[in-house]
């Protein structure tokens, strides 16, 4: 079988570093889900750092480069990961392209600006190659459950929804919600197969580091959903971006006409409503036997997408740059005035 040669620009934690940690599942990293995928071999890596180049090449046993643009000439890889941060990924896009590269996975957040999301976006539309985003809740088998039982209507349709992200006691409001509320705004979208718009902030500042900012606006889903005579076209949501807190926390809950759901880190709960056993008349929530256990397989499923885009042009990733940019341009409609995120 023909092993598709896959090569990464930017070789640090996300790329490479963080597959020494003990407590994650693995693969973790993009050169660890490259390298346990049977379909898929490491051919290079490219970092303008030569520390983060020499710790590469012997975690890896592959050739590292200074520039990208030798490395993908070089080995002409069918799949290229960019791995940089924010501001240089449309120039990696536009090199790959210019290289032929026919599949590019582009880390979160797509891109820096709301022009350079769309430029990375046109690429993917043009069908040169096609651009996943890794925003890897869409490729946890939790997330998919979770979808899976919102859209078969066993809870209803959603009527709400609540969102927690706290990264961190010394991180900015503002960094919290480009880094990490990128995977949280997306994680919104693709369960409830919305689109998220902005209507109000208020709470703490976002270029504070201390207090908590709230967001509110609507699930625009595209067509009316029902609960009894009214058309549910617009569920409302409330996210809360905190600071000061010593935890992480990433939480989701969709409140639906007849139940709830809860996702998030380590958190998988279903309750269905049913005849309440405190009160004569009423319905209360109960917890039902939905669980979720056993591995994500979050960076291996999207190495394996990006596997099958590479074997069937056609196909439309199961995270898109068009997926990444309806992130950017929700973050955009939040802080309309800045420029480009931090």
């Amino acid at each position: 079988m023909y092993t598709i040669p896959v090569a990464i620009v930017g070789l640090g934690r996300i790329a490479s570093l963080l597959e020494a940690d003990p407590l994650r599942e693995k693969p973790c990293t993009h050169a660890g889900a490259v390298r346990a995928n049977a379909e898929t071999v490491l051919v290079a890596g490219a970092d303008q750092d030569p520390k983060r180049r020499r710790v590469f090449a012997e975690t890896w046993q592959c050739p590292v480069y200074a520039e990208a643009q030798e490395m993908l000439h070089t080995h002409a890889p069918k799949i290229v990961i960019i791995a940089t941060h924010p501001d240089s990924h449309a120039r990696y896009c536009r090199m790959a392209a210019a290289c032929q590269v026919p599949v590019v996975i582009c880390e979160k957040p797509l891109a820096d600006t709301l022009q350079h999301a769309r430029e990375i976006a046109a690429l993917h539309r043009s069908g040169m190659m096609s651009i996943l985003t890794n925003h890897e809740r869409r490729y946890g088998m939790d997330y998919i459950q979770a979808k899976a039982i919102l859209d078969a209507g066993r809870l209803g349709p959603i009527l709400s929804l609540k969102a927690t992200l706290y990264m961190g006691r010394t991180s900015r409001i503002l960094d919290v919600l480009w880094h990490d509320g990128t995977h949280l705004a997306d994680a919104i979208m693709f369960l409830s197969g919305s689109v998220m718009r902005h209507q109000r902030i208020w709470g703490a500042r976002v270029n504070q580091r201390r207090g908590t900012a709230y967001l509110s606006g609507y699930l625009d889903l595209g067509i009316g959903c029902y609960s009894g005579r009214r058309p549910i076209k617009e569920p409302p949501f409330l996210l809360e971006i905190g600071a000061e807190r010593d935890h992480l926390v990433f939480e989701l809950e969709f409140s639906c006409t007849q139940g709830r759901l809860r996702i998030g880190n380590g958190i998988f709960e279903v309750w269905k409503s049913g005849e309440s056993p405190y009160a004569e008349g009423f319905r209360s929530l109960r917890k039902t036997q939905d669980t979720f256990e056993g591995l994500t397989g979050y960076f291996a499923n999207m190495v394996q997408d990006a596997v099958a885009c590479v074997r069937e042009p056609d196909r439309q990733p199961r995270s898109s740059a068009l997926d990444g940019l309806r992130v950017i341009q929700y973050l955009n409609s939040v802080q309309p005035w800045r420029n480009a995120c931090p």
